[in-house]
């Protein structure tokens, strides 16, 4: 029988990938092609990652459908329609079983299959993974691609256990759905999980408390089911959209919104408040996230910031009739650098009688009592609790898995004082393992199945490479992710962002490190890096050892 190009001896895998989410699904597209044996592992009974995971009331995903889907399958392009501007989950998981059944990468995915132990042996330098059903397996590559938000934050308030009423997480919704008909419901937590539960369930309530600390820039999504005419129009042009999506944008913080065309390079304080009016009218009427693509120096200059944050504070102001709850729900800090929230009505919720806000911001919850939740010397009594509290962001799921590279090391103990990578894309002392979407990568400011296609070409580029050349392992040195964290902390330094608490910071999270989280510099530069790292034989940073004599 013939081997597969990668083939180690005493294997039984050239590639072992962990997660069926998109990134997951390129891996296996891309392994696949190039005639390496592969298999690929998911917890969830099916394929579609976080969007299995994800079914709360009102999500919907806040980049373009259009865009937000994977471009290495003209086929696959070509033969799926959306039917909404910006899907829900069930629709993106119909997707990722289209991709999966049209691709015929079924065959090689395993799911209801949870990688449970998996660990380096040095002597043979493959990887041994033990798996929830009792398999041991060995594969000398392992792609983790389980995705930058997949580990949700757990509620941390005294007295939890005692509440006598139902529980949920927005990351962890029941796939049978919730009905809160006539019930007094509190929603804990307001970023964008937060504001599409209580927009959606308000109407249905008897009574809600909106639990609320941080207001964020919430914007309207304005969807809307996807007209025949621009389907048929974004097919056509596929090709150069797609171009567009990965070199046009500004920085490569965001890709393009298909209906306002290319993104601004100008400054804002070159502009006068006439355009400043008629660019941010025309990014308002489209809808979702299309404020990331205006003046770069919005990221970077707080005067240039200011103007676009007082017209979107301006915006808010005009939807809220009562001046003192507009107040609260009117963030002061500098727009962009938290994630931008994209909504339906949600501002209009707070005009319902049977809607009441609880402002946190001097006064936090107390605890949870048998009967609800204790705000100083009031307590709210519920029937149920929904807590939006978000994902420990980026490094979460790896850091939950038990992962040991050289030495027994575990990316909990190495990731301890901070995420340790290089390039975003691999960890020292964890040889041919390597990250997709995860800690150190651009992520959080980039689509992130444009960002996980790219990597994965790397990635493959790179195995063919050291199979053609007998090379076993490839880690990269300590120094090199010292750089690295180095290089992430500079360039987050030079924008706003430290200015503000977001969980791109890790500031969602007690002592969480923002150290080497993400990179900030751009996917343009971040793919330059990549490059370079490729050009020069992975020289700089890592270090290669040939296959044992014994094999």
């Amino acid at each position: 029988m013939t081997e597969s190009p990668g083939k180690t001896p005493n294997t039984d895998y050239d590639v072992i990938i962990v997660g069926a989410g998109f990134g997951g699904l390129t891996a296996l597209h891309r392994m696949r092609e190039l005639g390496f044996s592969v298999r690929l592992f998911e917890a969830a009974p099916n394929v579609g990652g976080t969007w299995y995971w994800n079914q709360y009331p009102g999500l919907k995903v806040d980049v373009e459908s259009i865009e937000y889907s994977l471009s290495f399958s003209h086929v696959v392009e070509q033969e799926w329609t959306w039917s909404e501007r910006y899907s829900g989950p069930q629709e993106l998981c119909r997707y990722a079983n289209f991709v999966a059944d049209r691709l015929d990468l079924r065959r090689d995915i395993q799911t209801g299959t949870r990688i449970d132990v998996a660990e380096f042996d040095e002597d043979t330098g493959v990887w041994a993974l033990s798996t929830s059903g009792g398999e041991t397996l060995r594969s000398r590559f392992v792609m983790m691609c389980t995705g930058m938000l997949n580990q949700p934050i757990k509620p941390q308030f005294p007295g939890l256990d005692s509440f006598e009423g139902t529980q949920y997480h927005s990351a962890r919704w029941p796939k049978e759905g919730v009905d809160f008909t006539g019930k007094r419901v509190g929603v804990i937590g307001t970023g964008s999980s937060g504001v599409q539960i209580i927009s959606t369930i308000a109407s249905e309530v008897g009574h809600l408390h909106v639990f609320h600390r941080t207001p964020g820039y919430c914007l309207p999504l304005r969807n809307h089911a996807m007209p025949e005419e621009y389907s048929t129009r974004v097919k056509a042009n596929y090709g150069a959209w797609r171009a567009a999506e990965r070199y046009n944008s500004f920085g490569g913080w965001v890709a393009l919104n298909y209906e306002i065309g290319e993104p601004v390079t100008g400054s804002a304080l070159d502009a006068t408040p006439e355009e400043h009016q008629e660019l941010f009218d025309e990014r308002w009427k489209s809808g979702g996230l299309s404020f990331y693509n205006v003046y770069p120096d919005t990221y970077t200059d707080l005067e240039a910031n200011a103007v676009l944050s007082q017209y979107l504070q301006a915006k808010i102001s005009e939807r809220i009739k009562d001046p003192k709850l507009a107040e609260i729900l009117t963030p002061k800090y500098p727009v962009l650098t938290k994630r931008l929230i994209a909504e339906t009505n949600y501002y209009e919720v707070y005009e319902q009688d049977n809607v009441e806000l609880v402002d946190l911001r001097e006064n936090g919850i107390d605890e949870i009592t048998p009967k609800g939740v204790r705000v100083g010397d009031t307590e709210y009594e519920l029937d149920s609790l929904v807590f939006a509290t978000g994902f420990d962001a980026m490094i979460g799921s790896l850091k939950a898995m038990d992962v040991r590279g050289r030495n027994g090391l575990t990316f909990s103990e190495h990731w301890d004082d901070g995420a340790r990578t290089h390039m975003g894309l691999m960890s020292a002392g964890f040889p041919n393992l390597f990250i997709i979407n995860a800690a150190g990568s651009p992520a959080p400011l980039f689509q992130p199945i444009i960002l996980g296609q790219e990597q994965v070409q790397w990635v493959a580029r790179l195995i063919t490479k050291l199979t053609e050349r007998n090379i076993n392992c490839i880690e990269p040195t300590s120094e090199a992710e010292d750089i690295w964290g180095g290089l992430c902390e500079e360039t987050v330094t030079a924008t706003l962002f430290p200015l503000t608490d977001s969980w791109y910071l890790g500031k969602n999270v007690p002592g969480k490190s923002r150290t080497g989280l993400a990179y900030f510099g751009g996917m343009e530069n971040y793919r330059q890096i990549m490059t370079d790292a490729e050009v020069g034989d992975y020289s700089d940073g890592f270090v290669l050892s040939t296959l044992p004599a014994s094999n």
